[in-house]
């Protein structure tokens, strides 16, 4: 109920002073969206940044390591 609610307040100030139902409307539809969607979403987000910290880990044992790294810098 309370996701509802917020969704209209949210929708009325997307829509504007335009519209009046129009704008609650707009927001419940946005919340069933987001209850639905963004789980999904952030499952997809999250493997998607593992792979990269991944691949970034993979590439950085792969680097040539040169004499001149390994001493003191000056």
């Amino acid at each position: 109920m309370l996701g509802k609610i917020a969704g209209a307040f949210i929708g009325s100030k997307v829509a504007g002073r335009q519209s009046g139902a129009k704008g609650a409307l707009l927001g419940i539809g946005l919340a069933a969206i987001a209850r639905r969607g963004l789980g999904p979403l952030g499952l997809a987000l999250g493997a998607g940044w593992a792979a990269k910290k991944l691949f970034e880990k993979r590439q950085a044992s792969r680097a040539p390591v040169y004499p001149s790294d390994l001493g003191p810098k000056a």
